[in-house]
């Protein structure tokens, strides 16, 4: 079928009041080279009031306590961004399809709607890496609707901008402010006292090919049971899941048994600097990269449980090399993972909170992240399944064509034993 989507120009929304001005500084977490990139991110609703409207009136008041995100990103020093807190606004874009949800397959994978119709755009002569934050708001002829946003990702983590989008949800809902007040706060974050100057070689480009796997709660739990039994300690559906994609793509890859593969998981890190930030309301970056090494046949032959046991290893390492890292110690330096073939790099986004958001008509049917265009690290993002389903989706991009099919049969081993 032939689908229409009409995008009206894109225009700026302003804060509904006058808000402070100035330059804010952000942490040196915020100014990783990791972060410096837009996030494109899709949530899909089955119903809505002229959301729109209802959006672009919520997030001009969520704008007043969030003012800086209606600001710039500048950087008056190379490699020191700061935000210029200039009451610009953030673009937002009106658009619409002549077709319903289910007609695109409730914009489930693969997308039947081009990504570029879906996601806004700041007008041409706008530079896009300044901006904070995009949204787009697609109505289709069921009543239902995308919202699709850009974040960057130098000024928000996940659970930075699920924050920002669920206090923008509350005032649509009727709340005059966001419940829970946003704290900037960067300047709290130790900046270690040497960071790592290391120039790394640019990264060879791989074609990653996109798959998406529903892994149900039933098969999660069964080997939560045999860990249990097995290691006489509980482990977490992170746990589960990491191992099981960790060893599936290990052995799909075949690299000879004798090299190195890496696994590299983002933790939280707000309870280790609860000294130093709010109990809640900071939304910056608060994220610290864990990185495990072993070799390819270690991965592949060990069992469920103990490639488990290499992961809650690390998870417990965790809290000390954060803290060795901010007081200097160039050996904690989360650069440390290889951009290369033998790499896998995870990310739960399934807790975040993009699925709890609601506007008053309901929480998403299905999250979904929309950056498919990088090709330099084999990536897996877990997020939750569409509703009524249970267990965690995965969205990868981590195999080349060749090994495709065996991953994909891996992955199914596993879903189906």
């Amino acid at each position: 079928m032939s689908v229409s989507v009409n995008k009206l120009a894109p225009e700026l929304v302003a804060a509904a009041e006058p808000t402070p001005s100035g330059h804010l500084p952000l942490s040196c977490m915020d100014r990783t080279a990791v972060v410096r990139i837009l996030v494109d991110l899709m949530l899909v609703f089955k119903q809505g009031v002229q959301p729109a409207k209802a959006f672009r009136a919520a997030l001009s008041r969520a704008l007043v306590s969030y003012y800086p995100v209606a600001g710039r990103i500048v950087e008056p020093i190379p490699g020191e961004p700061e935000v210029a807190c200039t009451g610009d606004g953030v673009w937002f874009v009106d658009a619409s399809v002549d077709c319903s949800l289910k007609d695109v397959n409730n914009l489930e994978r693969p997308l039947l709607l081009p990504k570029k119709e879906l996601i806004p755009f700041a007008p041409p002569d706008v530079n896009e890496e300044d901006l904070i934050f995009m949204m787009q708001v697609t109505e289709f002829t069921c009543g239902g609707f995308a919202m699709d946003i850009r974040f960057n990702h130098t000024v928000f983590d996940g659970l930075g901008a699920a924050q920002f989008l669920k206090a923008v949800a509350e005032i649509a809902r009727g709340h005059a402010r966001p419940l829970v007040e946003p704290v900037w706060c960067r300047e709290a974050i130790p900046r270690p006292p040497k960071l790592s100057q290391r120039h790394a070689p640019a990264p060879a480009v791989v074609y990653f090919e996109s798959s998406v796997f529903d892994i149900p709660s039933d098969h999660i739990d069964a080997v939560k049971n045999q860990f249990c039994r097995e290691a006489g300690q509980e482990c977490s559906t992170f746990d589960v899941v990491t191992a099981m994609i960790w060893q599936c793509r290990t052995r799909a890859i075949s690299l000879d048994s004798h090299a190195d593969v890496y696994l590299s998981f983002t933790a939280n890190a707000r309870h280790l600097l609860r000294q130093l930030l709010p109990q809640e309301g900071f939304y910056g970056n608060c994220v610290y990269p864990m990185g495990i090494k072993a070799t390819a046949g270690t991965i592949a032959g060990s069992s469920p449980v103990e490639v488990i046991e290499l992961i809650r290893d690390a998870k417990e390492r965790m809290s000390t090399k954060f803290l060795d890292w901010m007081m200097g110690d160039a050996e904690a330096d989360p650069d440390k993972v290889p951009l290369e073939y033998g790499t896998l790099v995870v990310s739960d986004w399934s807790r975040v909170g993009f699925s709890d958001v609601n506007y008053g008509w309901g929480e998403p049917t299905h999250v979904a992240p929309l950056n498919d265009d990088h090709n330099f690290v084999a990536s897996c993002i877990y997020l939750q399944p569409s509703k009524p389903k249970q267990g965690v989706r995965l969205l990868t991009r981590c195999v080349q064509k060749e090994h495709l099919p065996a991953f994909t049969e891996e992955t199914m081993n596993f879903v189906h034993n």
